[in-house]
C-alpha cells in the first residue's frame, strides 16, 4: 500500500458541494425560495489524538508500525494546561496507553503552583556565575577540568533545573498539541528505552539551560556544554514525530556574550536520536533559528548503534540551521523531500554531516542558499564513505551534492562514494525537489497537522 503523506483538508468537499449547489441555475419563472436548513451533517473534526502513523511512512512503519496511544481508554485522555497537568498525565514515563492533549502554552521552568521560575531560583550552594568565571578563566585555571566549589555548586544547581524541565514520555504515549496554538517551552521532552511514541502538532522551544557547564579542551579552545536537547530519544523504538516545530524562539545563542572567547551556549540539540534508538521518522515539522539541530548517533565509537538508528526524514524545513541537518554517525536513515533554507550569516558551516558508517540516501531535497554559500559548503564528512543523492536542488538549479563535494574537497578529506548500498523501501510519493519545497513551506510546523 502506497500512503497518501501530503496534508489534506476535510474542507475542500464541502467547499466543492458548495460551489456545485450555488451554481445551479433556476428553472424559467421558478421563484427563489428561503433554503430549508441543511441535513447534512457537518464533517467530523479530526482527533489527532486517535491517529497512528500511515502504513509504509518510513522507517517507523517497519514492523507493527507505531500506534502512540491510539488505544488508549477514556480514563487516559487528558487535556492540559499546567505544567502540574501534563507531569501527572505523564504519569513519571508509565507504559500506559494514554493521549495527552497540550492547550494553549504550558511553561516547563514553573513551579506546582504555577509561579514563574528563573535561574536565580534554582541556584544553590552559593553558585554565581560571576563567580564561576572568576574561578576557572583559563588564564589563571589553565585547561583542566573545573573541579571545587564553584563546579560543585554548578552541578547542584543544574540538578534543581533538569528535575523540573526535563520530562520522561513513556511507551505507547500520543503528544498532541490542540489547534494552532500549542507550545512547551522551557521543557526538555525526553524518549528514554521507551517504544511506540507519538509527538504531533506542538510547538517546543526554548529549553534554556541555566547552568552551562565549562569544558577547556573541547575543540582545542574550550567550549561551553549545554544539557537539554528540545526532545530527545536515548533508546526509543518507533517514534513519530510530526508537525512539531522546535527553536530557541525568544532566546537565541547568537544573542549570547562571548565568555572564554566562546560564544555562552544556552540550548543543545533541537531533535537528538541517540544511543540505539531505532525505527524514527520525522515528517512535516520545522527546526529553525539554531546552532546544532540534529544528531543521529552519538559517537565514533559507539559500535553498539550498528544496525540501528534507522531514521526517515521527509518534509520537514530547516530554517536558519548552523550545522546538523541532521549529522548522522551508522544511522541507515533516508532524507527526502526536504526544504533548506540557509543562513545569511557567516556562521553557516554545513546542512548534512556524513560520519562513521553512516548510510544517508537523500532524495529531492531542495536548498535556498545567500551567494556566499556554495554547493560543497552543504555537506560535511568526519570519517564518513559514502552518500547517496539524487535530484537534489540548489537555489532552483539541479546539481550533484557527492561530485561536487568531492572535486571542492579533493586531496583534503576522503572522497564520498556516491552508493551507500541500499535502496529505501518505506516511503510516500517522493516529489520534485520544487514541488515538495512549496508544499513544506506551507503545510510543515505545528498548528497545521489538521488542515
Amino acid at each position: 500500500m502506497t500512503p497518501k503523506l501530503r496534508p489534506r483538508t476535510a474542507r475542500r468537499a464541502a467547499a466543492a458541494l458548495a460551489l456545485l449547489l450555488g451554481s445551479l441555475a433556476l428553472q424559467p419563472g421558478a421563484e427563489a425560495a428561503t433554503p430549508a436548513p441543511s441535513a447534512r451533517p457537518a464533517p467530523p473534526e479530526r482527533d489527532l489524538g486517535r491517529e497512528v502513523l500511515p502504513e509504509g511512512d518510513g522507517w517507523a512503519a517497519e514492523g507493527a508500525g507505531t500506534t502512540g496511544g491510539s488505544a488508549a481508554d477514556d480514563a487516559h485522555v487528558f487535556t492540559v494546561r499546567t505544567r502540574a497537568q501534563l507531569v501527572a498525565a505523564l504519569d513519571g514515563g508509565s507504559s500506559t496507553p494514554k493521549i495527552i492533549k497540550v492547550a494553549g502554552t504550558i511553561d516547563a521552568n514553573t513551579d506546582d503552583r504555577g509561579r514563574r521560575l528563573d535561574c536565580s531560583d534554582y541556584a544553590t550552594d552559593g553558585y554565581a556565575l560571576d563567580a564561576y568565571l572568576a574561578a576557572y578563566d583559563p588564564r589563571t585555571w589553565g585547561g583542566a577540568k573545573p573541579a571545587g566549589a564553584q563546579e560543585d555548586a554548578r552541578k547542584a544547581s543544574a540538578a534543581r533545573q533538569a528535575e523540573r524541565v526535563e520530562l520522561l514520555v513513556g511507551s505507547n504515549t500520543t503528544l498532541v498539541g490542540v489547534g494552532t496554538g500549542a507550545v512547551l517551552k522551557g521543557a526538555s521532552l525526553q524518549v528514554r528505552d521507551a517504544d511506540n511514541v507519538i509527538v504531533r502538532n506542538l510547538e517546543l522551544r526554548d529549553a534554556y539551560d541555566c547552568f552551562p557547564a565549562w569544558q577547556p579542551n573541547t575543540g582545542g579552545l574550550g567550549d561551553w556544554k549545554t544539557a537539554y536537547d528540545t526532545l530527545w530519544l536515548r533508546g526509543a523504538t518507533h517514534v513519530w514525530v510530526d508537525h512539531v516545530t522546535a527553536s530557541d524562539r525568544g532566546r537565541p545563542d547568537d544573542k549570547e556574550p562571548t565568555l572564554f572567547g566562546r560564544n555562552f551556549l544556552r540550548h543543545d540539540g533541537l531533535l537528538d536520536i541517540t544511543n540505539g534508538s531505532d525505527l524514527v521518522t520525522v515528517s512535516w515539522s520545522r527546526f529553525a533559528d539554531h546552532d546544532k539541530a540534529m544528531l543521529i548517533g552519538n559517537g565514533d565509537g559507539v559500535t553498539t548503534d550498528r544496525g540501528k538508528l534507522r531514521v526517515t526524514l521527509h518534509h520537514n524545513e530547516f530554517h536558519s540551521v548552523v550545522q546538523r541537518a541532521p549529522r548522522v554517525r551508522f544511522g541507515q536513515v533516508h532524507l527526502y523531500n526536504n526544504r533548506y533554507v540557509i543562513p545569511g550569516d557567516a556562521e553557516y558551516r554545513y546542512s548534512i554531516g556524513v560520519s562513521t558508517e553512516s548510510r544517508i540516501v537523500a532524495e529531492n531535497n531542495a536548498f535556498e542558499a545567500p551567494g556566499h554559500v556554495e554547493v560543497a559548503d552543504l555537506l560535511k564528512s568526519w570519517n564518513g564513505s559514502a552518500l547517496t543523492q539524487r535530484g537534489t536542488v540548489f537555489n532552483g538549479f539541479p546539481v550533484d551534492l557527492v561530485s561536487i563535494y568531492n572535486a571542492y574537497n579533493s586531496g583534503s578529506e576522503q572522497d564520498l562514494s556516491p552508493d551507500t548500498g541500499w535502496t529505501p523501501a518505506l516511503h510516500g510519493p517522493v516529489d520534485s525537489a520544487e514541488r515538495a519545497a512549496a508544499d513544506v513551506a506551507r503545510e510543515a510546523g505545528a498548528g497545521r497537522a489538521a488542515r
